[in-house]
């Protein structure tokens, strides 16, 4: 196999021998330093590094072979195919590397090349992340992770660099060696597809094949190894995708970071139209993000989904499709298996009638024989544990356990209870005398694992298991008790869901001798409980599997016959004692036979992993019992010994012989110890499960059974379950090995997995069940699961059962095969069921590390579970990675991944994550936790630091895309509506024309005038600062003497009709000076005055309304206008071209020669400019009569008159914020309090401090000073409330918006400040927008808002249904307020203009006197928006004049009466309808998505939605540490999937702040997307979602 990667060939060419590295020229050296510290900080990546470093180095190397170096670079495939040879002669030391290739079955990773071959044109747009991102890397500062890391199958090693390299291969020094590469490189078939591979030796990732020097290269192999380089380079040669985050050229200083979106001002980046040029279709010009989402978007343009039937949807019910089964799948076609037995029990009458028997009898006959010999770190056998001194310790301990402890007098123990044994894995010796004292003392022993902290991964579950158990006593060594985490008072601490226990030390001065006359009972074998063995399931919970004395007897009996125990044998034991085969091995089976045991720790093996092959030979032990990692891990490091010899083993029993890629071990460990006289019969795989303890094992040679068997068998059959070998596909197979035969005694049949246990066909695979008087009882405490595992009763097609005998579930899957060998091809635990097809989580991993020898990730730490979204399992992988890997090849190997496991397994994975070495939670022996691992990658825990999901592959069950259908016209909509009885959707507020007000004043203007003249004193507004004192007040006079100051200034210099542009900070002046222009006949513009600490990007918008609205004069402060031309103005905008400006802080006190009286009322009065959500800055112009028309409308509507106080925290630059601020008083006479929303920044509390201070009854406020409040003062109640702050006084508190309400934050508001005496009534919204200002309110009278539940999935098309608070889907609406008197509002349909029916969603239209009269823009685009402010229904009324105000809602007739005695019509507002996203022809509002995704995770500050494209980006701000940016993405994917049936297509992940909020605390979406494709954001990081 010449793996061999274009980057490692290039090291090893261009690597320059010393004596060249001397000559180098000094500068050159310099610059190569320069070039390495860039590679080290990240500057660069690896391969940019090579190729410069080529560049210099090229005029120094050597020829090699006359080629060009230059042509080596630029021509990869060329070069590496001739310098083969060369190469590996030029660098010996290399060699070592060809480890690499000796573990990995040729079949599995050519199968892998050539898969990934077929996708070379594929690229995928790589993730973008933030340089202080990168930086994270391993836990432990870039140590190889800890082996203790390696998992339980596979595992890296410590010493791997020195081990590796120490001894370059001379040609013919390892006959056996040779051989092997021989049979590798000629294609054969010995090891699994499912293979293994190794991991990398030293830093430096280089793979190369030296055997392709040797004579071994012969034509099959030279093509081999050719067309997998072909396959490799191709590969390799992707040209990097573009960096979305401009990394790659920003300095590492986060200094410049553009502020574009990150300051919440009104119209954030307005001048964006300067910088971004639009192409034809679209796109900008200049943006990297754009050429990356066109990347994404060629990837999905090859649809994954498979053919669907077709069937009618419903608009309502989004069926989900179910996926139809393939036609052509294949199915069994064997006949019904019949149950295979194993041979019968040898009688044998010396065999003791119970382990208690057995110990006894040699403890008493043989006590000098060795029992068990201990051995410590170093490999040297610490203590030899006799059979005498095991009858005697235990004896002891058992008596004392018995009579010594107790609590009042009683015993605290008694026959029968459960104790825990908590025992190292250092320490067999103490743990077998503590169980063997149990068994005497007729006490169940419960092992478990040593917790090493108050929070190991799965520590809580062993505590439940514990509790249920009923454990009150913990047994350990003293050396272990003192390691233990203490409490305070120096006692054990209590772990986390643990009961109380008392911890008895079993080597202390405690256990004492029994007197003379006291004997344990020895009796027979019964079916009480003998001992228990805990069990971790999928889901991380933990049984306990109960096995009584007969069975533990019988089961010893099976093994001994099995394999052939004599008595006095020498067995070495790598496996952890206290469960599972080494305890059946170790523990139990060792002492029926007195057979001496040599127990190898699992410390001992990380640091030398050769010590069980030492051991084997010193000891001339006849049986080893192993795992495949423990051959794989001895193959590295084989080279260190010459002198062992494995010819004693008559039998080396593979523990997880089940695994797919234990026969890879299986035929490398042969391969390379054949010569040491190691057997290849001698290797028995077995099976087992804790369940069923052993349920098959290869027998050893001497009792004559069948030759082993192997199988080759088509993944795509047994992902339906269905065996097929496979002949021509070389390309997904997995190989798999014999366990051997069934167990003497025992029964095994094969059974359907899900449903009723029906016998499976002979070639299908299914759950492997056994019946024997030698497997586990029960789940203690577990009856409903007891049933199903231990008692299943299997039967035939027919239905009858095959025995009367219970059947136990092994959870192992597999089939019979010929010879009656049994075949296990995956288990119970790792089966992920996706789309129907069964895939096995062993074999995913497999696929995943053949991709690329352990150059990024680290053998033996890669997680594959299932989680369920969307109704199916989706596939995850999770991998660790080397802290030296760079993110590009991490990225490619990530891609490369996904690529090999959808061809090979043809199932798509839904997401792979890398992270930071170390960092994944560990299982005791050093494997990955799975179940905690799953479970922090969906609690959005796991830290990655590489993400890619992949949800447009493998999500094919998403609803069909609605398909319009054909419109009914509006005539037959009303037709239909009158026939079902359905009232047409129109309401109005009350009739204005019967309510006789001051009509006389047609104009503002007037009102001001009469009011200064007829009450010159009463106050009209009343400023508070910061600090909660009076900033300015003003009276009628007062207020009219300043605007007549402001008249005469303007009147000399400016025509009537002129626009005027306000420019100042919220306050009186404001407020004077629109009067004072409306006093001089000019239209004022009030505008929201630019930031000083942000010009950059709030004084463009500044400009810009100045410059649409044609003003020709801006009135200011001093400060203000010093603001406007200073220096750091200019840098933002042309500030030659200001109009006049004038500051009017010190105008002469002159009275204007007289006042304008405009001819009519429909002359224009004020401009009202905003900038809407959807990023549109539109300004309406307000007749004098709609302005008199909007103040008499909430006069009334609040029953506002100059006896009553409102308190109003808003921003009066628009809408109803500058109605409030500016008109109604003087329309009205009551007193303002006005309290600008800026000062709450520096005093959360001034707004309702004020209410309480001036007992306020009407008060108005935005959703972010409600924010502010509630996040600010959430916990300060109680001192608010000792300051004397009380609200019971406030009747409304009104929230001003132009949006959907915000039911959660009004309610929490409600529920904080309802300590403060708040009404829960009082709080409720208003609804306004660019044509209408205010359209609803909820006033003083009228009844409360309601708020009504409405199915989401039917406002997606366009319908509401009303459903049941809690009900899925369910999504609550608030009625935004009351109808303000003289407005009407209908509902119409946004196509057809046909009026709808109650609770229909359409777009609300209006009619009132205070309707907007038009846009003021200065495009002339006034015929484009025409509409928007004189339209007529198609059909039914035609005459009235409607105004659409953009946005969609419905109208519902309630069971309340309004003021007037009629039934009241709510007006529930759904959202803007140029915010909604069109997808998969169905309309979603983004504040739906956003909620989902702020519910997610709570690090989601913000979030926000916009598309591109058809794609969807979510955007969320993260709170929290930056490590949790890549735990989002999956979170923000999965909920939008489940929620919304949509695919994410890009998540970024930002800092707080980013996303742009304007005045009234809507989010400004479209800025946010053109911060995004303008690359703007500084994103955390960006995910592409494939």
């Amino acid at each position: 196999m010449a793996e061999r990667t274009s980057t490692g060939l290039l090291t090893m060419m261009l690597e320059p021998t010393p004596a060249v590295a001397m000559t180098l020229p000094a500068e050159v050296r310099e610059k190569l330093a320069e070039l390495e510290l860039e590679l080290s900080e990240g500057d660069i990546t690896q391969k940019g590094y090579e190729k410069k470093r080529g560049k210099l180095l090229a005029p120094y190397i050597p020829q090699i072979q006359g080629v060009d170096p230059s042509l080596q670079i630029d021509n990869r495939i060329q070069a590496s195919t001739q310098a083969v040879l060369p190469g590996s002669k030029h660098n010996k030391s290399r060699a070592a590397n060809t480890r690499d290739e000796r573990f990995r079955s040729d079949l599995h990773t050519e199968a892998v090349q050539a898969a990934l071959a077929k996708y070379k044109e594929r690229k995928m747009p790589m993730p973008s992340k933030r340089r202080s991102v990168l930086v994270q890397s391993s836990v432990e500062a870039c140590t190889p992770p800890d082996t203790s890391s390696a998992s339980e199958d596979e595992g890296s090693l410590r010493r791997q660099g020195r081990l590796a390299t120490s001894t370059p291969y001379q040609g013919h020094g390892h006959p056996a060696v040779e051989h092997w590469f021989n049979r590798v490189i000629q294609g054969s078939s010995t090891s699994s597809s499912a293979s293994s591979t190794s991991s990398h030796p030293g830093g430096r990732s280089v793979t190369t094949t030296n055997t392709t020097a040797h004579a071994a290269l012969n034509a099959n192999a030279a093509a081999t190894a050719l067309a997998d380089l072909m396959a490799h380079t191709q590969l390799d040669n992707h040209s990097a995708p573009p960096d979305v985050t401009g990394l790659s050229e920003r300095s590492s200083l986060h200094t410049e970071r553009p502020q574009v979106a990150s300051v919440r001002g009104v119209s954030r980046g307005y001048n964006h139209h300067t910088s971004v040029m639009e192409t034809a279709d679209g796109v900008p010009v200049n943006s990297r993000v754009s050429s990356k989402i066109q990347q994404l978007l060629n990837t999905l343009k090859r649809p994954k989904r498979p053919p669907l039937r077709e069937f009618f949807v419903d608009d309502f019910e989004e069926l989900l499709d179910v996926q139809e089964p393939d036609p052509n799948q294949p199915k069994p076609e064997g006949q019904q298996m019949s149950p295979l037995e194993g041979e019968h029990h040898g009688v044998v009458n010396k065999w003791p009638p119970s382990l208690p028997a057995a110990l006894q009898r040699w403890g008493t006959t043989q006590p000098k024989s060795s029992c068990l010999t201990a051995l410590d770190n170093a490999g040297k056998p610490v203590y030899t544990l006799t059979y005498g001194k095991l009858w005697t310790r235990s004896q002891k301990l058992a008596y004392t356990l018995l009579n010594k402890l107790s609590t009042r007098n009683e015993p605290l123990l008694v026959p029968g209870d459960r104790v825990a044994l908590v025992f190292p894995n250092n320490d067999p010796v103490m743990f077998m005398v503590a169980f063997y004292g149990c068994l005497l003392a007729e006490l169940v022993p419960v092992p478990i694992e040593v917790p090493l902290t108050r929070k190991d991964a799965g520590s809580q579950q062993i505590g439940f298991l514990l509790g249920s158990c009923g454990v009150t006593l913990a047994l350990t060594t003293d050396a272990c008790q003192k390691g233990l985490p203490k409490a305070q008072t120096g006692e054990v601490a209590t772990f986390k869901g643990w009961p109380r226990l008392l911890w008895f030390v079993t080597d202390g001065k405690h256990v004492v001798k029994p007197p003379k006359d006291w004997h344990p009972p020895i009796r027979e074998a019964s079916n009480d409980i003998a001992y228990i063995e805990y069990k971790t399931s999928k889901e991380g919970s933990t049984m306990g599997i109960t096995v009584s004395h007969s069975a533990m007897l019988a089961h010893c009996h099976a093994l001994t016959q099995a394999c052939g125990y004599t008595e006095a044998e020498t067995i070495t034991n790598v496996l952890d004692f206290k469960r599972e085969a080494g305890l059946w091995h170790g523990v139990l089976t060792s002492v029926m036979n007195r057979m001496h045991v040599i127990s190898i720790p699992y410390s001992l093996m990380k640091v030398n992993p050769l010590s069980w092959i030492q051991k084997v030979h010193t000891y001339k032990a006849r049986v080893a019992v192993v795992k495949s990692r423990d051959m794989h891990w001895s193959l590295l490091a084989q080279r260190d010994q010459r002198d062992i010899s494995l010819s004693s083993l008559r039998m080396l029993i593979v523990a997880d012989g089940a695994n797919p890629w234990s026969i890879s071990s299986c035929d490398a460990f042969l391969n390379v110890f054949q010569a040491r006289g190691l057997r290849p019969e001698v290797i028995c795989p077995c099976a087992s499960s804790s369940e069923a303890m052993t349920v098959a094992i290869r027998r050893p040679p001497e009792m004559g059974v069948p030759p082993p068997g192997k199988a080759v068998l088509s993944m795509g059959g047994l992902s339906h379950s269905v065996i097929r070998v496979d002949t021509e596909e070389k390309l997904s197979v997995l190989t798999v090995q014999d366990v051997g035969q069934v167990m003497p005694g025992a029964v095994v049949c094969v059974v359907r997995v899900e449903g009723t246990p029906y016998l499976c066909q002979t070639d299908e695979v299914g759950e492997i069940c056994v019946s024997s008087g030698s497997t586990g009882v029960a789940y203690y405490g577990l009856p409903g699961m007891t049933k199903n595992v231990f008692e299943t009763i299997p039967v035939m097609s027919s239905g009858v059962p095959i025995s009367d005998r219970p059947f136990t579930r092994t959870s192992l899957l597999g089939f019979v095969g010929p010879d009656s060998l049994v075949f296990v091809v995956g288990k119970m635990d790792g089966l992920m069921v996706v789309s129907g097809r069964r895939h096995n989580a062993d074999d995913v991993v497999a696929t995943a590390l053949a991709v690329e020898p352990m150059k990024f990730v680290y053998r033996g730490r890669i997680a594959v579970f299932s989680v369920s979204v969307l109704h199916d399992e989706r596939i995850v992988v999770v991998a660790e990675q080397r802290p030296d890997a760079s993110e590009e090849d991490s990225f490619q190997w990530m891609s490369r991944v996904l690529q090999a496991i959808d061809s090979i397994h043809q199932v798509g994975v839904y997401c792979l994550a890398l992270v930071p070495a170390n960092t994944l939670p560990k299982a005791p022996l050093g494997g990955i936790h799975i179940s905690e691992t799953k479970q922090r990658f969906l609690e959005g825990a796991l830290h990655p630091c590489n993400v890619l999901m992949c949800p447009h592959t493998c999500v094919t069950n998403l609803p069909k895309p609605r398909q319009k259908q054909p419109e009914v016209g509006p005539a037959s909509m009303i037709v239909g509506n009158l026939v079902a009885g359905k009232r047409i959707a129109q309401a109005c507020g009350r009739d204005v024309a019967q309510l006789e007000d001051n009509d006389q004043f047609l104009y503002i203007q007037d009102v001001l005038q009469w009011r200064a003249q007829a009450t010159p004193d009463h106050p009209l507004f009343l400023v508070l600062n910061a600090k909660g004192t009076v900033a300015s007040t003003a009276s009628c006079l007062q207020l009219h003497k300043r605007a007549e100051r402001v008249a005469a200034a303007l009147m000399g210099r400016l025509n009537t009709g002129d626009h005027v542009a306000l420019v100042y900070p919220p306050g009186i002046d404001l407020i004077a000076t629109f009067y004072g222009c409306l006093y001089a006949g000019c239209v004022p513009v009030t505008v929201r005055p630019p930031h000083p600490q942000n010009l950059a990007t709030t004084l463009p918008t500044v400009k810009m309304i100045v410059e649409v609205s044609k003003s020709v004069c801006i009135l200011t402060t001093q400060a203000i206008m010093k603001l406007l031309k200073s220096k750091e103005a200019a840098a933002a905008v042309d500030v030659k071209s200001w109009p006049m400006v004038l500051d009017t802080d010190d105008l002469p006190r002159k009275k204007s020669p007289q006042m304008y009286k405009p001819p009519t009322p429909e002359m224009l009065a004020y401009l009202d400019f905003s900038v809407s959500t959807t990023g549109i800055l539109a300004g309406v112009k307000m007749s004098h009569a709609a302005t008199s028309a909007l103040c008499r409308s909430i006069k009334l509507q609040c029953e506002l008159y100059p006896s009553r106080q409102i308190a109003i925290c808003l921003d009066p630059y628009c809408g109803l914020g500058f109605a409030l601020w500016c008109l109604c008083s003087v329309y009205s006479g009551h007193q303002s309090i006005l309290v600008p929303p800026l000062e709450l920044e520096s005093n959360a509390s001034l707004w309702l401090a004020a209410v309480s201070q001036y007992k306020v009854r009407v008060t108005f406020c935005s959703y972010s000073v409600m924010e502010m409040c509630t996040k600010g003062l959430g916990s300060q109640t109680e001192a608010l409330r000792l300051r004397n702050v009380n609200l019971s006084c406030v009747r409304t508190c009104m929230v001003v918006a132009e949006e959907r309400p915000r039911i959660a934050l009004t309610q929490s508001f409600s529920k904080i400040f309802k300590d403060l005496g708040l009404s829960p009534r009082a709080v409720s919204t208003t609804f306004g927008c660019r044509v209408n200002v205010a359209i609803c309110l909820q006033g003083t009278a009228g009844p409360d808002p309601t708020t009504v539940y409405v199915d989401m999935r039917a406002l997606r098309h366009d319908r509401v249904r009303l459903v049941e608070r809690g009900s899925p889907h369910s999504l609550p609406l608030m009625e935004s307020g009351k109808i303000l008197p003289g407005v009407k509002v209908i509902i119409a349909n946004t196509e057809t203009k046909g009026p709808l029916g109650d609770s229909h969603l359409g777009e609300i239209w209006v009619s009132s006197p205070h309707n907007a009269t038009g846009y003021y823009t200065v495009y002339g685009e006034e015929a484009l928006h025409a509409d928007h402010f004189n339209t007529k229904l198609s059909f039914g009324d035609t005459q009235t004049v409607w105004a659409r105000t953009g946005y969609l809602g419905f109208l519902r007739r309630t069971e309340l009466t309004d003021a007037s005695g009629e039934r009241h019509d709510a007006l529930y507002v759904v959202g803007s309808l140029d915010e909604t996203l069109e997808l998969r022809g169905m309309r979603y509002h983004p504040i739906d998505i956003e909620t989902s995704v702020i519910r997610s995770h709570k690090s989601i500050a913000e979030c926000a939605v916009f598309t591109w494209t058809n794609l969807l980006v979510v955007v969320v701000e993260l709170e929290g540490s930056e490590q949790e940016a890549l735990d989002l993405v999956a979170l923000v994917t999965n909920v939008v999937l489940e929620e919304h049936y949509l695919i994410v297509g890009v998540v970024v992940v930002v800092d707080p702040g980013v996303i742009p909020i304007n005045s009234r605390g809507e989010k400004q979406r479209m800025h946010l997307r053109d911060g995004f494709l303008a690359d703007q954001l500084d994103p955390i990081y960006v995910a592409y979602n494939m």
